[in-house]
């Protein structure tokens, strides 16, 4: 007998699809959401996903192997579409029989969606617009996620709670949708079941998590945050294809304006070529967040972050989190 009948109800399918109690997924935080977290999350009954990021195949093979040490429950691995090596990446999940791989940042390349077929592996993808959801789940997405613009990392222009109005009443009847963005609290989830959604996705309000590698100071930055600290970068040159970023308000903050005005300015003098600038700008945040979350140097590092930050005020096991969650959904269900 579940202990949240009416949530459980509403998130039959989407439990299903991931193979999980709850249909929460934990959104991929690049240098957080590794073997600690993700196997705390799933272990919680949630979905873990591992954050590849810019790891290398034999990195991301290490860490679903030390995964696989700390939990035996499903969790993915959440690959970026524009990864060089992103052939070889989802040979390594293949080898792994990595039950779903999330491909972010971007329409998956040619054959990519196929490989992932091929070894029995779900797909889930990202879409900012409706036209764009559509044609990835007729080319074989298995599920969607919505993320608003109130999330931390990479962002679109449109909220939460606008892309749920217009995706769910077309897309949730014959599709997996789940709802990411802002969401910190049950009442949330509940009310994004109720329009249709199989689920949610959250990110910051697990980053700080006991189970988290996260440097304290990192922590501390979340826990003294609030809502409107946590912003979004600015684009300096039309040419750059920087998609926005979340984070909280520091000097990294002003280092990447610098950085995006210096990569402008080789393209300028032709020393770059567009799409190493754009690898540029990725390997730029790839090392500022490792700053912010790993060395701790919370001034200079990136702090992405979510506008659901001012709701992080403490460190909890993951496990308690995921709990107060499903009882704050439950009880605002009940409520109805």
């Amino acid at each position: 007998m579940s202990a949240y009948p009416k949530s459980h109800a509403l998130m039959r399918r989407g439990a299903a699809f991931l193979g999980t109690e709850h249909a929460v997924l934990c959104g991929a935080m690049s240098w957080v959401s590794e073997r600690n977290l993700v196997s705390a999350i799933s272990n919680a009954g949630g979905f873990g996903v591992i954050a590849c990021g810019a790891m290398s195949p034999d990195l991301l093979d290490a860490e679903i192997t030390a995964t696989k040490a700390l939990t035996d429950k499903p969790f993915g691995v959440n690959l970026i579409t524009m990864h060089p090596q992103l052939t070889d990446l989802i040979a390594v999940c293949g080898r792994h029989q990595v039950g779903h791989v999330v491909l972010a940042g971007g329409i998956p390349p040619k054959g990519s969606v196929e490989a992932i077929k091929a070894f029995g592996g779900k797909v889930i993808v990202f879409a900012p617009t409706l036209a764009l959801a559509k044609k990835l789940l007729r080319s074989g997405g298995d599920a969607l996620v919505i993320e608003g613009m109130e999330a931390g990392g990479h962002i679109g222009p449109v909220s939460t709670s606008v892309l749920a109005q217009e995706f769910l009443p077309a897309l949730a009847e014959d599709h997996l949708v789940f709802v990411a963005g802002g969401i910190g609290r049950g009442e949330a989830i509940a009310g994004y079941l109720e329009m249709g959604a199989v689920g949610v996705q959250l990110g910051t309000r697990f980053a700080c998590a006991s189970e988290s590698i996260a440097h304290p100071a990192f922590k501390k930055a979340f826990f003294r945050a609030g809502a409107r600290d946590a912003v979004a970068s600015v684009q300096v040159d039309a040419r750059l294809p920087v998609i926005p970023v979340r984070a909280l308000r520091n000097k990294g903050t002003e280092l990447f304006t610098a950085k995006q005005r210096e990569v402008a300015g080789q393209l300028d003098s032709e020393a770059l070529e567009m799409a190493e600038a754009q690898l540029q700008i990725e390997h730029y945040w790839a090392g500022a967040l490792r700053r912010a979350v790993i060395d701790g140097d919370v001034e200079n590092g990136s702090l992405m972050a979510g506008q659901s930050v001012g709701m992080v005020t403490q460190e909890e096991p993951v496990a308690t989190i995921m709990q107060s969650l499903m009882d704050q959904c439950e009880a605002a269900l009940l409520r109805r």
